[in-house]
């Protein structure tokens, strides 16, 4: 019976060891917090990342490591993958974790991106803005996710406060200056390449964000049509180029029918809970068997699905648990502003049965404006 090692306990690494468990496996985590919700019901070792003691009894009771999250340091994933198996390899972390790298690997590949600029300086922030132009967003390079470490600049105007609010990190994180891109809408990719370098993609999903936190994802998306095999040719670039093992998510955005990319994630993704109900293999389970080198599971999906993220605090469970297309997801967290505390995933045969099913648990949780947008994509 193999262990498999999760660096970083959250609700990622939770999900993971439930779609492990039908395959007889074993699983330790590893966080900086005792209080990591796969805690809960999985065996951990809590220390910091750079404690190579608490690294090292790591290392020796599992088999294989992963990641539940991108911001483990890409030193610490090298020292264990001197000693055990770590997919995906630290090199493909490293560059997921520096938006600058990242960005520069997309474009070395032939895939588009927003125009973008290093910072380094008030000068060069200057300059950046004249080159870029208004709007535009000043990013960290590192350690940024859901919306933070980010400033909008509107106008020239803006330049100053931009820079008193994120110039302090430029020495330790880096900044990035990236175009602000008017997308018609937001899409993503969940695909897993195996050890042997089979690749399979899930459909393509869209996804909604409130206050830079995903709020929904539907797959498949909408009115994909040529979007879809484009899309999944870059995710499959990617990962070949970075000889990645693993589930990972590639982020775009879609202007005028053409393709962004705007991030990937190393990991098992948000936009791809769904899975777990709408799809022949979840992504977690596929996770699993690529990194274990099993032959991965059909990624076609079941139906339509919606996933409806939970923020902050979780809604009442009965109007989900009473659909027929109803499945629920709490990860056991305690509620705070901004926090992912759990998620709903809607899933029907066809999409006017999930529109009317979207539409009841919208207005019995009084969500109606918040879930407007998915239900016109899905209606239209």
């Amino acid at each position: 019976m193999s262990t498999v090692g999760i660096l970083g306990g959250g609700q990622l690494a939770r999900m993971l060891a439930l779609a492990g468990a039908p395959l007889g496996l074993r699983f330790l985590v590893m966080d900086t917090s005792a209080e990591a919700c796969a805690g809960q019901f999985v065996p951990m070792v809590v220390g910091d990342w750079r404690d190579e003691a608490a690294l090292a009894e790591f290392a020796r009771r599992v088999d294989v490591a992963t990641f539940d999250f991108e911001n483990v340091p890409a030193e610490s994933a090298e020292w264990l993958a001197a000693r055990i198996p770590v997919f995906p390899a630290p090199r493909a972390l490293a560059v997921a974790q520096d938006r600058l790298a990242e960005k520069t690997l997309f474009n070395e590949l032939g895939i588009a991106t927003p125009a973008f600029a290093a910072v380094d300086s008030k000068d060069s922030l200057a300059a950046a803005v004249a080159r870029i132009g208004t709007p535009c967003i000043l990013k960290t390079r590192r350690l940024g996710y859901d919306g933070k470490g980010q400033f909008r600049l509107k106008s020239h105007e803006d330049l100053e406060a931009a820079w008193q609010t994120l110039g302090p990190q430029a020495a330790s994180v880096g900044l990035i200056l990236e175009a602000f891109v008017p997308f018609e809408r937001e899409v993503s990719v969940v695909a897993v390449r195996g050890r042997d370098g089979a690749f399979r993609a899930w459909p393509l999903t869209e996804n909604w964000h409130r206050m830079g936190i995903l709020s929904a994802s539907m797959a498949p998306a909408a009115g994909a049509g040529e979007l879809a095999p484009r899309a999944v040719a870059h995710a499959r670039t990617v990962a070949e180029a970075l000889d990645y093992v693993g589930v990972f998510a590639l982020e775009l955005f879609v202007q005028g029918g053409e393709l962004l990319a705007n991030e990937m994630a190393p990991r098992v993704h948000n936009s791809g809970h769904w899975t777990i109900e709408g799809a022949e293999t979840s992504q977690f389970q596929n996770h699993l068997r690529a990194v274990l080198g099993l032959p991965l599971g059909e990624t076609a999906a079941l139906g339509h699905s919606v996933m409806l993220n939970w923020v902050g605090e979780l809604p009442p469970a009965a109007p989900l648990l009473s659909s027929p297309a109803g499945h629920w997801h709490d990860y056991g967290k305690s509620p705070r502003a901004g926090r992912k505390v759990g998620h709903a995933t809607l899933r029907a045969d066809d999409r006017a049965t999930l529109a009317a099913e979207l539409q009841r648990v919208a207005s019995a949780l009084g969500r109606e404006a918040e879930f407007a947008p998915v239900l016109a994509r899905l209606r239209g």
